[in-house]
């Protein structure tokens, strides 16, 4: 058997392993779950927010399960997968309206909502189904969602996430360890989705939502998850997209994507590459992330 196993960027050790199979035949009657929350317990394995990363230690015991490293008991209970079963967004009709054209001070006040755990979510979700061009897809982890209105109508959305683990133009911009990021990668967001509605031919609102939203995301994330974050990242297709909102926005240019995926084990792009752009969100943003010896 090898002498360590690799999850999710973390080196379990063969002693760890070992640990694992002893829990597991000190507590034979305890489910999988129970498991899981005995593990975070005696690794102290928490999220920032102080909740055990029990999804996580679930996870790495399947895995780890699965490689033939340890024997778990039998499931006793299949949850339904929210993320495949989740009944899609309807398509909205009633924001279909007439093109809303006109000077970005002619558009009026702006109401920016995150509308995350709100009643607001379900509108987000079948605006984002009906007009992006990537669709919805229902996050998993930490994020935040969106919905900006003006002349009381939707305009546009934005959705966040927690940022890809392996970056190397972001990784080496930040100039953080292997350690350090596996320590702070949760301080960062990724900007999933930004949607101008179609019917909306408003010069530079896209860019001006962008500095709007960054300038309160950090709160928003803190609100709601009990940690800030100080670096907003996102992914352009060139194929179809030049970046401009973001470029005027001052978002940096980091370099293009390797086209590989975050679960590659071949090294080869197996993907269009992306253009990678960052946006600090204070200017002591590295030594936030990785201490006062980064980069």
């Amino acid at each position: 058997m090898q002498s360590e196993f690799v999850y999710r960027g973390r080196k379990v050790s063969a002693q760890e392993i070992e640990f694992i199979r002893q829990l597991i035949a000190a507590h034979p009657a305890l489910s999988r779950r129970r498991l899981s929350a005995k593990l975070c317990a005696a690794w102290n394995w928490v999220q920032p927010n102080g909740r055990p990363r029990d999804m996580v230690a679930r996870s790495l015991m399947l895995e780890l399960h699965r490689a033939g490293h340890i024997r778990l008991p039998a499931q006793r209970f299949c949850p339904p997968n929210n993320a495949t079963q989740h009944r899609a967004p309807t398509r909205p009709s009633v924001w279909a309206r007439a093109p809303l054209e006109c000077s970005l001070a002619q558009l009026g006040a702006l109401e920016i909502h995150q509308v995350r755990r709100t009643s607001a979510e379900e509108l987000f979700g079948s605006l984002m189904e009906a007009h992006h061009y990537l669709g919805y897809t229902r996050p998993v982890g930490e994020h935040l969602k969106y919905l900006i209105y003006a002349q009381g109508q939707p305009v546009a959305a934005l959705a966040w996430s927690s940022a890809p683990r392996h970056l190397g133009a972001r990784d080496r911009f930040i100039g953080w360890s292997a350690l350090q990021r596996r320590a702070h990668i949760h301080l960062l967001a990724y900007n999933t989705r930004f949607l101008i509605l179609p019917w909306v031919k408003v010069p530079h609102l896209a860019s001006h939502l962008l500095s709007r939203v960054a300038r309160r995301i950090a709160a928003d994330w803190q609100a709601l998850y009990e940690h800030p974050v100080y670096l907003l990242e996102t992914f352009i297709d060139p194929e179809r997209f030049a970046g401009t909102c973001y470029r005027a926005a001052n978002w940096i240019y980091l370099g293009l994507t390797t086209g590989r995926g975050k679960d590659d084990q071949t090294n080869r792009p197996n993907r269009s590459l992306k253009q990678l752009f960052a946006y600090p969100l204070r200017p002591d943003f590295r030594r936030r992330l990785c201490g006062e010896n980064c980069g």
